[in-house]
């Protein structure tokens, strides 16, 4: 029973610590906001600081050329552009392509030989066409 106490004792101890962290990161974030970052707001608006007020907590964000007003709280996180890559860039399985395979791609042709089949002639392909039709 002491065990089980002390066990729970300590879950709660780490989990109040572990939130006190969170609240100073994000208080240090929003104290130390300058003019031009990018940040997001919790609505996923996007935009660049233009001014903070740590007095009443406010902070101003141009959009796009719309100038917003939000309160802290109402900021999620600095905003970083996700890298976009185009699907001429990477293969099937979503790896990247070599920088040299791109420009050495030659257009493939609709037969594609093995070596242990060759590709079939075109006076056999006349003859097969000619005895499926004979045969219909």
């Amino acid at each position: 029973m002491i065990v089980i106490l002390v066990a729970l004792i300590a879950m709660m101890w780490w989990q109040s610590r572990k939130a006190k962290q969170q609240q100073q990161e994000r208080r240090d974030f929003r104290e130390n906001l300058q003019p031009g970052t990018e940040i997001i707001t919790i609505g996923g608006i996007i935009g660049k600081v233009v001014s903070v007020d740590v007095e009443y907590e406010e902070i101003v964000i141009d959009s796009e050329g719309s100038l917003l007003r939000f309160g802290f709280n109402a900021i999620s996180r600095e905003y970083t552009r996700p890298a976009f890559v185009h699907d001429d860039e990477v293969d099937e399985n979503g790896n990247p392509l070599p920088q040299d395979a791109e420009q050495d791609q030659v257009p493939m042709d609709d037969t594609i030989e093995t070596a242990s089949e060759p590709a079939a002639d075109v006076e056999d392909v006349d003859v097969i066409e000619t005895a499926d039709t004979e045969s219909k």
